[in-house]
């Protein structure tokens, strides 16, 4: 029976070529661009689970809740939080490791390279899973000056992977130091949230001097991200309480604090323990992403599909009246409804089986595409991703089902004394193929109105004025140079013709380049952090940033490198509670609030330094007495750039040979921030265009259908009399409404969802009503383009030739 069934469905396609042309294309787009945003879903949701431990493994997060912060998590630990964690928590805690990346210069083969060193305790390989290729993991780390580098880092720096006992030079501070190669792991995999090229000893850099003041000092912060390993059956992770006692022994007064407060008011901050697994999807905690987003593509996707179903649909429909005598001769002969419903869903399968293989073909040929558009490096492997196998088969079912059954019912639900008289109609004028092809441009229109409004949010949040002029500004990454160097390279350059200011920082701008805080008490007494920027004494100025009270650095005051800051507005607001105008002279509270730390010499305007989802936090700049120039500033004079480029680069060269010239303009590094909304309006501009194009292609099918159907009238109309124009309008009309009705209901949900996107981000655009006309429009120009080429084409034909065959 189920041969029968593939036979005479095999023999009806072959008789309709182009309409099952249209429907097995049409789903081909459909099921590739399903399966491609699929396995970004799955990539996305592996993170981290190829640790053989990974149910075990935790992150030490700090929590704050209450005052004017949204409640959230910061990944970044203090330097003695994990060794204290162990030393503590010994029936819990199996090892307790810290990561702390660098900048570094390697020197290896007589060539350098930039790149980033990660320095990790002895514990490293028994928490993490990270293979060798060549190497111990028990003694890869035990000596400080002793590295483990990676394949491609093996194979870039000499030309092969087994390099386990020879040495490279490190440059991590002023010169070059020797490191001898204990292993060579695997390349790291896509989803880890961990990552390193090189991976060194955490003892190589208990001797500096940030390291060893941060690591008694319980409110500072280094970058330093922490991680334990608990032993099976511990619940520690979930016994917040005994973590509130090990964050009340080093913070006593923050208690002390807070017993002088409601009784029922929480500790604004505490430790938790963070489950290595919810590392990349948790966008409260060190700036995950959010798995609204992932949901949300997937929808995406799910509408284009939904739309390429609702074509097969429609056309099966409408295909109705070629079929019909069929089913009324097989009835009278005996059929049963189960069996025409078997024959249905076996052409639908069979569709749907041509579908999936040319769809999964289609998005193996995007996939290249489809990467450089979501920026990962996603591949169709069933060894990294064993569950899209049945995923995809279930896909491939699901579209089968939603696209044959009701046709198959209805098809086989037909009289046959009515389908012999020739009583039945052809479909597709009936309520529920408009109410699909209805559905279908609301999905699409909605599609390009969502994306429309995302485009215009990014293009505000790149262009809005910050607070700070990042237009022509260079940042040199100076790789922690001598300290020397920049004063030298500040004087050879600066009265050099283009070049406006140079100054330098210990922090870099935008997107990657971290923050150093740390915690004073604000007028109420609580505790608050505050970004510091260490930076030169014409920082300010070079920036562009304004001054609205007070004075800047002088640099002929040594007074002005001990105690003296500048300050924002948003720290003279929740810190102070004052005015800029009252807040001269007033003096910042440390963290522990039991001396007067720094002096207010000036207000600068709030500036964006984090991106536009987040309000302004309180800032403060100061002017260290030996800066350590990590990023060098040089304000450009508009124009070409290369030429002001060459010079930076050959002083450079002569200042500091050894090192490569690094550097990026800092606009580009703030529109960084922006990558994933950036992501997403692509991806979803793809959508909205392939979703049209489904919904027209469904739409170029039915028009042929409606056509065919009524060529007889459309025959005796033009005898008649009727010009093209009217009968180009008499098959239009209908197909507008419907377009018509869509733009009215998708008009107010797409302004629902994106209005409750944009609150995501603390600036942001209105929403105004040109663009729902202007998509309103294309939608309606591209549908009646569309059914207007099968229009003409009937309205051109020979009447006499349709009534003689009719």
């Amino acid at each position: 029976m189920i041969k029968q069934y593939i036979r005479i469905a095999f023999r009806n396609l072959a008789q309709q070529k182009v309409l099952s042309g249209i429907n097995i294309f049409g789903l081909s787009v459909g099921i590739a661009c399903f399966s491609l945003f699929l396995l970004y879903a799955v990539h996305e949701f592996s993170y981290d689970r190829f640790h053989a431990n990974a149910g075990r493994i935790y992150r030490i997060v700090e929590w704050w809740q209450g005052g004017k912060r949204e409640p959230g998590g910061d990944g970044g630990a203090y330097t003695p939080a994990a060794a204290a964690m162990k030393r503590d928590f010994p029936e819990d805690v199996a090892y307790a490791v810290r990561l702390k990346d660098n900048g570094c210069f390697v020197k290896a083969d007589n060539k350098i390279f930039h790149t980033s060193i990660t320095y990790a305790d002895t514990a490293f390989f028994y928490v993490f899973t990270f293979p060798l290729v060549y190497g111990n993991t028990k003694t890869a780390l035990q000596q400080p000056n002793q590295v483990v580098i990676t394949k491609e880092k093996a194979l870039q720096y000499f030309g092969t992977v087994n390099v386990v006992g020879k040495t490279l030079e490190l440059k991590t501070d002023t010169a070059f130091e020797l490191f001898t190669i204990s292993g060579v792991a695997e390349d790291i995999p896509a989803n880890s949230s961990v990552k390193f090229d090189l991976l060194g000893s955490f003892e190589h850099i208990t001797n500096d001097p940030m390291v060893q003041q941060s690591s008694t000092d319980w409110y500072m912060t280094i970058g330093i991200q922490a991680f334990v390993l608990l032993k099976p059956g511990s619940r520690l992770a979930s016994e917040q309480d005994r973590l509130d006692l090990f964050r009340r022994k080093y913070y006593p007064e923050e208690y002390q604090h807070k017993i002088t407060k409601a009784a029922n008011e929480k500790t604004p901050n505490s430790f938790r323990l963070q489950p290595m697994r919810d590392i990349h999807m948790n966008p409260k905690i060190g700036g995950g992403n959010d798995p609204k987003n992932i949901w949300i593509l997937i929808t995406i996707a799910g509408a284009v599909l939904l739309i390429a179903c609702i074509n097969f649909t429609t056309l099966a429909i409408g295909r109705s009246a070629g079929r019909a005598k069929e089913i009324g001769v097989r009835k009278v002969m005996g059929s049963q409804r189960k069996q025409l419903i078997g024959q249905f869903l076996a052409e639908s399968f069979l569709l749907s089986v041509f579908s999936a293989v040319t769809g999964l073909l289609l998005a193996s040929l995007l996939l290249p595409f489809f990467n450089q558009l979501a920026d990962r490096e996603l591949t169709f492997s069933l060894s990294r991703f064993p569950e899209l196998v049945w995923l995809l088969i279930g896909l491939t079912i699901l579209v089968a089902l939603l696209a044959g059954s009701y046709p198959a019912l209805v098809l086989s639900s037909f009289k046959p004394i009515e389908v012999l008289k020739k009583n039945i109609r052809i479909g597709g004028s009936n309520l529920f193929t408009r109410s699909l092809v209805t559905l279908q441009f609301v999905l699409s229109i909605g599609l390009i109105i969502s994306t429309i409004i995302m485009l215009q949010q990014i293009a505000y949040m790149r262009t809005k004025n910050i607070g700070l002029n990042k237009e022509n500004l260079v940042m040199i990454n100076t790789g922690h140079i001598d300290k020397k160097i920049y004063p030298l390279y500040k004087q050879a350059i600066q009265n050099s013709t283009g070049i406006l200011g140079v100054t330098a920082s210990e922090m870099g701008l935008g997107a990657g380049e971290g923050q150093m805080g740390a915690g004073f008490r604000d007028y109420k007494g609580d505790l608050q952090g505050v970004i510091q920027y260490p930076g030169d004494y014409n920082y300010l100025n070079t920036m562009g940033m304004q001054l609205i009270a007070g004075r800047n650095f002088n640099p002929a005051m040594s007074s002005d490198t001990v105690d003296a800051v500048i300050v924002n507005e948003a720290l003279v607001q929740n810190i102070l509670g004052t005015t800029p105008e009252k807040a001269i002279g007033a003096q910042l509270l440390n963290a522990k609030g039991n001396q007067r730390t720094k002096t207010i010499i000036g207000v600068t305007r709030n500036f964006n330094f984090e991106d536009l989802t987040k309000k302004v936090r309180p800032q403060l700049f100061y002017r260290p007495s030996a800066l350590q120039a990590s990023r060098i500033f040089v304000r450009l004079q508009a124009g070409d750039p290369g030429s002001k480029l060459a010079l930076l680069n050959n002083t450079w060269k002569k200042l500091v040979p050894d090192a490569p010239f690094e550097y990026s303009f800092v606009d580009e590094k703030f529109d960084n921030f922006y990558k994933n909304e950036t992501r997403w309006s692509s991806i979803a501009s793809w959508a909205g265009g392939i979703s049209i194009f489904l919904a027209c292609l469904g739409l170029f099918g039915l028009a042929a259908l409606a056509a065919l159907n009524r060529t007889k009238e459309i025959g005796i109309r033009k005898v008649l009399g009727a010009t093209v124009t009217q009968v180009v309008g008499l098959l239009s009309k209908d197909f507008v409404k419907l377009i018509t009705v869509a733009l009215i209901i998708a008009t107010p949900l797409a302004w629902y969802i994106m209005h409750n996107w944009l609150q995501a981000y603390a600036w942001r655009i209105n929403i105004t009503w040109q663009i729902f006309a202007l998509t309103g429009g294309f939608a309606m120009l591209v549908a009646v383009t569309t059914v207007s080429v099968q229009a003409i084409k009937a309205a051109m034909a020979n009447p006499v030739k349709a009534l003689r065959n009719e």
